[in-house]
């Protein structure tokens, strides 16, 4: 793989709210890049991510650097993980679910739902029992080439069987899970909100309500905390209480496009805000997603 340069920096901020969002070091692991997305954090101890327009998958390793992981032509969006540690990828341009083993073959996972084709998938989560769950709405011109006439959030069983948990006229977008994986969170970037389903032990979602309201900015990537705090890329990177509060932000160079818990302690942020990638310590555990 070939080695790509780095930029290390760093700098002191407060964050809005005390707790423990105050005086944060934000590091900034690369720049250069063209739109940053997908942060998925490996067991192995390294994190992958996309870049949506050069087709590419990055690879950082903490105390080594960057690299190049993979080319992936399909356009690479939402990565994440199995408990397994296979890698799952939205890939938007080709309109399709991935799974790529440790071997590194490739299976695809859903492409159509009722003969039509997919509009563009967003992001993906995986939960510990191996319920598969991702969004797909269509930004841009992928609008232009749509089959189905909604928006969809949409549920793999371990059998490989696709339902539709929902369908939307708004776009979904970010996509991640309580700490118990009870709770399943997704953006709505256009109605600004925060939604979340109940499911069950089985997979199936139900009780559809708004969870977290009146965002700044276009809500995307999301992601929980062991304490069921609520990570939301949006204008800035929001913290609100799992019963909506907002505890305080992370005010970046660029807008964030995801973010995602990494490091060996899970208590790094990792986010990518379009043509960079930064990390913030945070001094409590991300929930484990897989």
């Amino acid at each position: 793989m070939q080695r790509i340069a780095v930029l290390f920096a760093a700098l002191l901020i407060p964050c809005a709210a005390a707790q423990d969002f105050a005086n944060l070091r934000i590091d900034k692991l690369a720049a250069g890049l063209q739109f940053t997305e997908g942060p998925a954090w490996s067991k192995e101890g390294f994190l992958l991510f996309s870049d949506c327009v050069t087709n590419k998958i990055h690879k950082y390793v903490p105390g080594t650097g960057l690299s190049d992981y993979a080319e992936i032509p399909g356009g690479p969006n939402g990565n994440t993980y199995d408990a397994q540690g296979r890698l799952y990828t939205c890939e938007f341009r080709t309109r399709r679910v991935t799974r790529t083993t440790k071997k590194g073959a490739v299976e695809v996972l859903a492409s159509k739902f009722e003969g039509k084709r997919l509009n563009a998938p967003n992001d993906i989560v995986v939960r510990r029992d191996g319920h598969i769950y991702f969004t797909d709405p269509a930004f841009g011109d992928q609008q232009d080439h749509r089959e189905l006439d909604f928006f969809g959030v949409y549920h793999i069983t371990p059998k490989g069987d696709l339902e539709a948990v929902a369908k939307w006229k708004t776009r979904p977008n970010g996509i991640a899970f309580s700490p118990n994986g009870k709770v399943l969170y997704v953006a709505d970037s256009d109605a600004r909100v925060v939604r979340a389903f109940d499911v069950d032990k089985g997979g199936a979602a139900s009780n559809e309500r708004v969870a977290i309201e009146n965002i700044e900015g276009v809500p995307d990537g999301i992601r929980t905390d062991e304490k069921g705090n609520i990570y939301v890329a949006a204008k800035f990177v929001y913290v609100y209480s799992e019963d909506a509060k907002l505890l305080g932000h992370i005010e970046l160079g660029e807008t964030p496009s995801n973010v995602a818990f990494g490091d060996a302690d899970l208590e790094s942020l990792f986010i990518t805000a379009r043509t960079f990638v930064y990390r913030v310590r945070l001094g409590v555990k991300g929930a484990l997603q897989y």
